[in-house]
């Protein structure tokens, strides 16, 4: 059934799903020529991957609340919470991929400087992912695409502006990721991933509860 969801919600996206394809490998590269700092691979890859996430996710909920697409799905077989797990099964779809063709990305650049990003990187982007959507969803779920577009719309057309600042800030400050843990490294980092998780599956169970109670 969740299968059956996220291809529908993928062929709402077709439009775009061939340039945010496109824009997976060539964003990175041309973001990261764009910085001037060190760990601008990681930076490089976060930027695409919020504005691919974004872009695809808010096309579907535009599409959905354009032609009552909720409404017309819980008159099918479809559970309504099977409809908000296949949202984050989605983004976690979308995550998966854009990571793959990022790697495709650091190899045609790595004469530019663009590097592989290793697991503890990623897991620090999927948290970013899962704390941007976490919030998202719910809202978007309890007030509507319509109340709620602006304010996502400029959070994310903020960020390639505000991020290159926020991390020349950090590192001018000598901050460290490092988690004050009594813990190997090799768990350490699947830290920032348990967190994913935990913070995905939270929102789902919010947005469950919001959608299962909400009149459409």
């Amino acid at each position: 059934m969740l299968f059956h969801l996220v291809k529908k919600d993928l062929i709402l996206a077709k439009k775009y799903i061939l340039f945010m394809l496109v824009f997976a490998v060539a964003g990175p590269i041309f973001i990261y020529t764009k910085l001037g700092f060190s760990n601008g691979s990681f930076v490089s890859f976060l930027i695409t991957l919020l504005f691919i996430e974004y872009i695809l996710f808010n096309t579907i909920s535009l599409q959905e609340d354009k032609y009552k697409g909720l409404a017309l799905l819980c008159t099918t077989p479809h559970k309504r919470k099977g409809v908000i797990k296949a949202k984050y099964l989605l983004l976690l779809v979308i995550f998966i991929v854009s990571f793959l063709l990022y790697n495709l990305a650091a190899a045609i650049g790595a004469s530019s400087g663009l590097t592989g990003l290793d697991a503890f990187s990623v897991g620090i982007a999927l948290l970013v992912i899962s704390i941007f959507f976490g919030i998202l969803i719910p809202v978007q779920t309890k007030f509507g695409y319509e109340k709620t577009k602006y304010i996502f719309f400029i959070i994310i057309f903020l960020t390639p502006f505000m991020m290159p600042s926020v991390i020349e800030w950090y590192h001018s400050k000598n901050f460290s990721l490092s988690l004050p843990l009594q813990l190997p490294n090799a768990v350490k980092l699947w830290v920032p991933f348990i967190i994913s998780l935990l913070i995905g599956f939270i929102s789902m169970i919010i947005s469950i509860r919001i959608f299962s109670k909400k009149n459409l």
